[in-house]
């Protein structure tokens, strides 16, 4: 005799059975931790939150400045890196240094129609150390503050998301945020490598790549790098390139 087997998925189980938001069906969304970055506080009424969106593709970067509505998010600012060519930066248009670069376009992008960018100028160098803007003593205005969503990409140590955070935070965002998660951060003692992580941000670890794979393998850094090559970029002119982009984007 078979033993007797409970039919679990019935019909009533059926009946009972609450599908999931269609975004979360999906994988696009993460509603746990949507629900943190959007839901304002009661007492601030219908006060904006806003929050700096960063998406990394295979091909580009993009950042943007958002705010939930009951309609829907309202995107009222963005950056892309495939706009960087018009900066002076041809290619590697995903890397590290790129993402801090889209990062500085948003900000000085939103800082300029919010008629704030004279007041908060942010860093003009990158020099890799905590920076958050400050609110002026003359300005009656503070710094414009958001939070960084990062949707469903791991935050892990050198993530490109904190890249483009940090690009918005140098070009005068007030973004919350500890460096913990920046390269060059030495778990062991507990703080970042000021100098490794301001290599990250001006192309200074492509430039060592490019280096190394020259010496052990003409062929494969020709044809890794054919599109630096065919715009004249070398590993010794790589920080000053992202030096002229930085000032171009302001």
């Amino acid at each position: 005799e078979m033993a007797y087997i409970k039919l679990v998925k019935n019909k009533a189980y059926f009946k009972r059975f609450q599908v999931k938001f269609r975004r979360r069906r999906e994988g696009k969304t993460d509603y746990y931790a949507r629900k943190r970055l959007v839901v304002q506080d009661k007492t601030k009424y219908n006060t904006p939150k806003y929050r700096v969106v960063v998406r990394i593709t295979n091909k580009d970067v993009i950042a943007q400045i958002t705010s939930a509505t009951i309609k829907g998010d309202q995107v009222h600012c963005a950056a892309y890196a495939h706009e960087l060519p018009r900066y002076g930066l041809p290619v590697g248009l995903t890397n590290y240094s790129s993402c801090y670069c889209v990062g500085l376009l948003l900000a000085r992008r939103w800082l300029k129609v919010l008629k704030l960018d004279t007041k908060y100028e942010g860093l003009k160098t990158p020099t890799g150390e905590y920076y958050v803007p400050e609110a002026a003593a003359d300005v009656t205005r503070k710094p414009f503050k958001a939070f960084l969503d990062v949707g469903l990409a791991r935050t892990t140590t050198g993530a490109r998301v904190f890249g483009v955070m940090k690009g918005a935070v140098d070009g005068g965002l007030n973004i919350p945020y500890e460096t913990r998660r920046f390269p060059g951060f030495d778990k062991n003692k507990g703080e970042l490598k000021v100098d490794t992580f301001k290599q990250y941000l001006v192309g200074g670890h492509v430039a060592s790549y490019m280096k190394h794979l020259a010496e052990e393998d003409e062929e494969a850094f020709k044809k890794q790098f054919s599109r630096f090559i065919a715009n004249g970029i070398t590993a010794d002119n790589l920080a000053a390139l992202y030096g002229k982009v930085h000032a171009a984007i302001r």
